[in-house]
């Protein structure tokens, strides 16, 4: 029983840890800094469900929340980079996945998300 528990336990923590390594392989993870400096020129997506986006969000942003992101990633170009963030820098991992699957590769995010962000924001609350 023991046994059991902690075979999937290590089971886990090796897929959590791949998971994670494979994440930051796969995108860039940029300072504020660097990201006001490119997200211009970029496709700028915020992740986030639309009642945290609509409390506020990075100037420019569209929104398209990681619940609805494998129906929408075809609203995206290839051609151009995409700079992601969320609220904090968790679920963006997810969704660089989704796009790296279907063959998006100019993958960027945030760090920190959009908690550490002190640039301008939009807000419709």
């Amino acid at each position: 029983m023991w046994y059991t528990i902690l075979i999937i336990l290590a089971a886990f923590i090796v897929y959590s840890v791949i998971m994670f390594v494979y994440q930051r392989k796969i995108m860039k993870t940029l300072t504020e800094e660097e990201f006001r400096n490119g997200y211009r020129k970029a496709q700028l997506i915020d992740i986030r469900e639309p009642n945290e986006f609509e409390g506020g969000h990075i100037l420019g942003a569209r929104n398209i929340p990681i619940s609805q992101f494998r129906m929408r990633t075809k609203e995206l170009r290839k051609d151009q980079p995409i700079y992601l963030y969320c609220q904090n820098g968790v679920r963006v991992g997810r969704a660089a996945q989704m796009l790296r699957r279907q063959g998006y590769r100019d993958i960027y995010q945030l760090k920190g998300g959009f908690k550490q962000w002190t640039g301008k924001i939009k807000s419709k609350k």
